[in-house]
Parts: C-alpha cells; structure tokens; sequence
C-alpha cells in the first residue's frame, strides 16, 4: 500500500527547490536535479510530493516514479542478463532493473552523495544517453533508459566530486526557514497532515489539480518557447563570467529558463526567466562555488546575474557586445533575489500563489 504524499502545493518556504523540480520535469533533457540542505529541510517530502502532480504518458499508463535504495547492488539498479539460460538455451533472458523500471519517469536517489561511485557513473551515464547496456560473457543487452536524475543530500555528510555535481543539469539550495511566521506555518501542517492524511490532502486539491494542470499544460508548450539570439548571448555570457567549464551551463540555462517561461505561460525566454534559471544551473557549476557558505555563494551570483544582465562589466575584449538597458522587468527580477538561500529564486511562479495560513479544522457540528 502506498503511504500518502504530502501535497507539494502544501510545502511552505522552498519555492526555489520547488520551481527547479518542476522546470526538470517540464524539460526532461535538462539533465536531472540535485537537492542539497541540512536534515529536516524537507527535500525528500518536496520530491516525493512531486509524483503525484506528474501527468499520464500515453495510453494512461502513470509516469513511472521509482526509487533507489542506498543499499542497493548494481543488478538491482542495472538488471542482469541470465548468462546460465543464454548458453545452455540460446536464449536472451535479461531480468530489468531499476533503471529499466524508470524509463520514461523519474529515479529518485535519498543521500545520492552516500552512493558507491560506480553506481553514480552508472546513473549519469544512463541518464545522458538513454540507453542501458548490460554486458555479460559476450552477451550484450539494450533497453532504454530515459528518466529524470533527481537525488537528495546533506553536504555534512560528504560531497559528491565536482564532475558528479557537472552533470546534474540543477541544483538547488534547500535552506532552513528562518521567519518564525513560516516556521509555525510548516509545523502545523506537518502535524495536521500526520493526524489526517486524507483531511489535510483534500484542502489543497483544487490547488493540486491546477498545478498539475499547469505542469501538463507546460510539457506541451515548452518547445514552442521561443529563445531569442539576445537571451542565447546572455547565457554565454552568464557562463562565462561564472567561469563555468565546457558548455553544458550555457545550453542548461536556456533550457531551464525555457521550461520557466512555458511554466509561466510566456511566449520566449526573458531576462526574468534566465534570472531564475541561472539561480539553479550555476551555483554547483562557478569556479570554486561549492566550497563557499551558500549566503555567499547567492550573494556572489546575485551580484553575477545583475552584472550581466544590466549590460555592464563586459569583457574589454567584447567590443561588440550589445548593450543591455535595464528596464522595469528586469528590476521586478533582480529584486524578487534579494532574499537569501533558497527563497531567492522561484516567485515568478509562487508569488502569486496563496500563502494563506491552514486553518484549524472546525469538526462536525453539534
């Protein structure tokens, strides 16, 4: 029996977390996301919440949502052929892992930096070719393997290696909450949820239905999001400036500012939508990033994004470089990061969502 998800449109102070797990489902090739914050932050409830917004491939058949447990061995994760069968039948028996079992959905890793490192490659291979292969005593097997990374950690439980965390197409901060009004707010719906799973799902279904709506409604939409050449100029230039390696930051950031715009029902790609897609294609990707505090780290980028987008700060060897006039969207971004961590980055979908505290549940009348 399933246990019962929490609502994600339930998860109060972590927008940032939220707008990347919803921008990788919207764009499956972006590459996957990484969650990274302390215990008790709610990453695990925010991914697991997730599953229940996704929508029905085709032929109704449930977007597959499949986890791996630490523990696990590489048949599990990878399957194995029956080599015995193969040489003594002739016959290809191949018995599918998880990896199979994720094709066309999600692989959920809880603590993915506690995961053996041959298992990771394993993951991030699959991931990015969408093809497994299982070799065994000549014997070969092919299936596929499309399905979106997502993994979880706790940085004070050791890190993943910098060519690990390259490959994650996102990541996000998942930050403690500070404000005590927030605070009081996730503690009572924490503890209205345990008492009532049922009670406490059917008060935010109507917000349930729509969210995933919108997140259907998106998959369809995201390739008609127009990228104009002055949005693909800035990207090489956000990268750049973060000193990023290769050109997976560059193409990850249109593709996730494009998913934020199909999200937000714009036509193309905008300063705004970048603004927030740079929030989570380069803090794990800037030179020396990962071993700064991440109020730094925000503070750093934040000041990188601005720069960039303001049009100043070019490199005197950019002559050509256009000039880019700030206007009132831009400061509208600009200034929905100013808050640190993880509330910095996701308004441009949940500002406008109702932040209402749960009100007691009043009981049958008398």
């Amino acid at each position: 029996m399933d246990r019962p998800l929490f609502p994600f449109s339930a998860i109060v102070g972590q927008d940032g977390p939220r707008l990347a797990l919803l921008a990788a489902a919207v764009e499956p090739t972006l590459g996957g996301v990484l969650l990274s914050g302390t215990k008790g932050t709610g990453k695990s409830t925010a991914v697991r919440a997730l599953r229940s917004l996704l929508p029905a491939l085709e032929g109704g058949r449930p977007t597959p949502f499949v986890e791996l447990p630490l523990n696990a061995t590489e048949d599990r994760l990878a399957g194995t052929l029956d080599v015995e069968t193969a040489l003594k039948k002739g016959e290809r028996r191949f018995e599918p892992g998880l990896l199979a079992a994720a094709d066309c959905g999600f692989l959920y890793v809880d603590e993915v930096n506690l995961l053996d490192d041959h298992l990771v490659d394993l993951l991030l291979d699959a991931a990015a070719s969408g093809v497994h292969t299982v070799e065994r005593e000549g014997i070969s097997h092919s299936h596929p393997a499309r399905f979106v990374l997502v993994g979880t950690m706790n940085p004070e439980e050791g890190s993943l290696r910098p060519q690990f965390l390259d490959r994650f197409g996102l990541f996000a901060q998942v930050s403690d909450v500070a404000e005590l009004a927030l605070r009081e707010e996730i503690v009572r719906r924490r503890l209205a949820f345990d008492a009532a799973p049922a009670t406490f799902g059917a008060r935010f279904a109507e917000e349930e239905r729509a969210l995933a709506a919108r997140l259907e409604r998106s998959r369809r939409a995201v390739a008609q999001v127009a990228v104009p050449d002055e949005m693909v100029s800035l990207a090489v230039r956000l990268a750049s400036q973060a000193e990023t390696r290769g050109h997976r930051a560059e193409i990850a950031l249109l593709k996730c500012a494009r998913a934020i715009a199909a999200l937000v029902d714009r036509p193309a790609v905008d300063r705004d939508t970048l603004a927030d897609a740079a929030r989570f294609v380069l803090p794990h990707r800037m030179a020396t990033g990962t071993l700064e505090s991440p109020e730094k780290q925000d503070a750093r980028l934040q000041e990188l994004v601005g720069m960039v987008l303001r049009g100043t700060g070019l490199a005197a060897s950019e002559p050509d470089a256009p000039e880019i006039a700030p206007d009132d969207s831009l400061e509208d971004s600009l200034l929905s990061m100013q808050i640190p961590g993880s509330m910095a980055a996701g308004s441009i979908l949940f500002s406008a969502q109702k932040k209402t505290p749960l009100k007691a549940n009043p009981g049958p009348k008398s």
